[in-house]
C-alpha cells in the first residue's frame, strides 16, 4: 500500500512578536511556537481547579459512543451538563452516570452568549478562567475574533476541517497530536463543505479514497504549553493524547469586509469566495442542458480556465525537520 509523505511541523523555540511576524508568519506554514508566556493557567488548572471555578455553569457538550467523532454523519449527541460535572466525567475514562455507555467520550467547544451570532470568548464566558490565561501578542488588538476554550476526553479525535482565519491553539494541559494538510492538497482530501469525508486519517480506506495518500501528512506532538499557528485553510485534525484543556485564538487577517459577518465559528468562507462557488454551482447547472459528450468537453474546458487563472504557481514547500 502507498504511503503518505510525512513532514514534522517546525519548531521555534524563543519566539516573540517580533520574531513571529517577520521569520514565521510570512511561511504561511504551521509552526510549534515553545516557551511562550501563556500565563498560570500552565500551573492553575487542574481537574479540580477547573470544577471549583466552573461551577455550575451549564455547557453544551458532544458526547459520542466512540472516541473518533464525525461531523459529517453526526455519530454523538448534543448534551448540557454543570461545567464541574462535565470536567470530572471527561477526565475520567469510566463513567457511573453517563448518556449512552460507560466508556463515552466528551467534548466541549465553548460557544458565545448567542451560539448563531457570537464568537466564543473566554473572557465573557469563563471570566474567572480568562485571568489565569494570557493571549499571545502576535496580532493586533483590533483583529482579535475568537478565543475558543476546549476540553478533550483521553482519545478524542476531531474530524479533518480547514477555518477561514489564522489561528493558534494553546495547549495548556495534556498531550495533543495534531494532522494537517496543505491548502494545496484539497483535491486529494475528499472534501464536503469544509471538512475531509476522510475520517480516519491513521488508516484510511484507499478503495473509496484512492487519492488521499498524495497529500502530505504534516503531524506534531503538543505538550502543554506549547502553542501551534495553524494558518487561514491548512486542514488540521485532533487526536488528544490525554484528557487536555486547550485554547484557540482566532483573529482577522484579511480586511474586516471579507468575511461574513453572520459567521461566530471562523469557518464561513470569505464573501467573495463564497459568490465564486455559487457561481461555479449555476455554470455547471447550465451545463446539465447539454448531452454527456458536450458536457464532459465544457467542464474541462471550465478546469483549464481555473487551473490558468487561479492556482499559484508554486507548491507549498515541506517545512524543516522533515
Amino acid at each position: 500500500m502507498e504511503h503518505q509523505e510525512k513532514v514534522n511541523v517546525t519548531v521555534f523555540s524563543a519566539v516573540d512578536k517580533e520574531v513571529f511576524q517577520k521569520k514565521i508568519y510570512p511561511l504561511r506554514r504551521p509552526a510549534v511556537l515553545k516557551g511562550v508566556p501563556l500565563g498560570p493557567c500552565l500551573e492553575k488548572w487542574t481537574v479540580d481547579y477547573l470544577t471549583v471555578k466552573g461551577r455550575d455553569r451549564e455547557v453544551k457538550i458532544h458526547v459520542s459512543s466512540v472516541p473518533q467523532m464525525d461531523f459529517l454523519h453526526k455519530n454523538f449527541i448534543y448534551r448540557t451538563l454543570p461545567f464541574s460535572e462535565f470536567v470530572q466525567r471527561a477526565a475520567a475514562t469510566e463513567h457511573p452516570e453517563f448518556f449512552i455507555s460507560k466508556d463515552e467520550s466528551y467534548y466541549l467547544r465553548s460557544l458565545g452568549e448567542d451560539a448563531r451570532k457570537d464568537p466564543a470568548d473566554l473572557k465573557k464566558q469563563f471570566p474567572e478562567l480568562a485571568e489565569d490565561f494570557h493571549i499571545p501578542p502576535f496580532f493586533e488588538p483590533e483583529q482579535f475574533f475568537s478565543s475558543v476554550f476546549r476540553i478533550s476526553s483521553p482519545g478524542l479525535q476531531l474530524w479533518t476541517h480547514y477555518d477561514v482565519m489564522d489561528n493558534l491553539l494553546a495547549q495548556v494541559t495534556g498531550r495533543k497530536r495534531v494532522v494537517l494538510y496543505s491548502p494545496q492538497d484539497a483535491l486529494h482530501l475528499y472534501l464536503s463543505g469544509d471538512k475531509s469525508e476522510v475520517l480516519d486519517i491513521d488508516s484510511p480506506d484507499l478503495e473509496r479514497y484512492p487519492d488521499f495518500v498524495k497529500a502530505c501528512r504534516y503531524e506534531c506532538v503538543l505538550e502543554p504549553g506549547d502553542l501551534l499557528f495553524i494558518p487561514a485553510l491548512w486542514f488540521h485534525n485532533t487526536l488528544a493524547l490525554q484528557f487536555g484543556v486547550g485554547i484557540n485564538v482566532f483573529w482577522r487577517h484579511l480586511p474586516m469586509d471579507s468575511y461574513d459577518k453572520k459567521d461566530p465559528y471562523g469557518n464561513k468562507d470569505p464573501l467573495a469566495a463564497s459568490r465564486a462557488l455559487q457561481s461555479v454551482e449555476r455554470a455547471l447547472a447550465l451545463l446539465e442542458d447539454l448531452p454527456d459528450d458536450y458536457r464532459d468537453f465544457y467542464a474541462r474546458r471550465m478546469v483549464l480556465r481555473i487551473q490558468s487563472r487561479a492556482y499559484t504557481s508554486q507548491p507549498a514547500e515541506p517545512a524543516q525537520g522533515k
